[in-house]
Parts: structure tokens; C-alpha cells; sequence
């Protein structure tokens, strides 16, 4: 059984979680995309905070003696799974920009190619 504790302590952390996602997509400071993932956990974490019995019937499902275990061990699982995606977003960026720097050096060197190819022409006519 889940005490009133930590049902008021994930009541008010899930409500503020999801207060504080709305407000920067308002802002536009955080994509869309990105909000989902923490407004849905935090509206998982209300549903699971104002009807504990959801939450001790997956616990006892699983085999686990306590719902607070099972609430811990689930956050930690959804934050591994975040974490995983957030580094092959970070992988697939690093690709980008080491493609982009590569372009805009070879880019550059064609400029300075060109550059100098007008300048030994300049000179050549003088």
C-alpha cells in the first residue's frame, strides 16, 4: 500500500512537472517532441498517485513487494530508456555537424582556390 506521503510527494511533483512543460513549450524553449516524453510520464505518475491501486496491482503482477519499490524501479527504467534515445539523438547530431564542418571546410577551400585563381589572373593581365 502506497502512503499518503509520497501519493501527495508524486501528485505534486507530476502536476508541477507537467505546469513546468507547458510553460516552455509557451515559451517555445523545449519542442513538442521533446514535452511529450515528460508530460506523459507525469501524467502516469498522477494516475498512478490518485488510483494506488493501479500501481500495486503491476507491482504485484511483477513480484514486487512494495508499490514504492515498483514506482522507483519503474522511473529508473523509463530514465534508462530516455537516456538511450538521447544518446542516439546525440550520435545522429554528432554526425551531422562532423559532416557540416566538413562540407563548409571544403567550401572554403574552393573559395580560397578561386580567390587566388583571380588574383594570378589579375596579375597576369598587369
Amino acid at each position: 500500500m502506497m502512503t499518503v506521503t509520497l501519493r501527495v510527494l508524486l501528485i505534486l511533483v507530476s502536476v508541477t512537472t507537467m505546469f513546468l512543460m507547458l510553460r516552455k513549450i509557451r515559451q517555445s524553449k523545449i519542442q513538442i517532441e521533446s514535452a511529450v516524453f515528460w508530460l506523459v510520464l507525469s501524467l502516469v505518475l498522477v494516475v498512478f498517485s490518485i488510483f494506488p491501486a493501479v500501481a500495486d496491482f503491476i507491482a504485484h503482477c511483477l513480484g514486487i513487494y512494495s508499490t514504492a519499490n515498483f514506482l522507483f524501479l519503474f522511473a529508473i527504467f523509463v530514465l534508462i530508456v530516455k537516456v538511450f534515445y538521447m544518446t542516439i539523438h546525440i550520435s545522429q547530431l554528432e554526425t551531422r555537424i562532423k559532416e557540416l564542418v566538413q562540407k563548409m571546410a571544403l567550401d572554403e577551400k574552393k573559395t580560397e582556390e578561386r580567390e587566388q585563381g583571380m588574383e594570378e589572373a589579375d596579375e597576369g593581365t598587369k
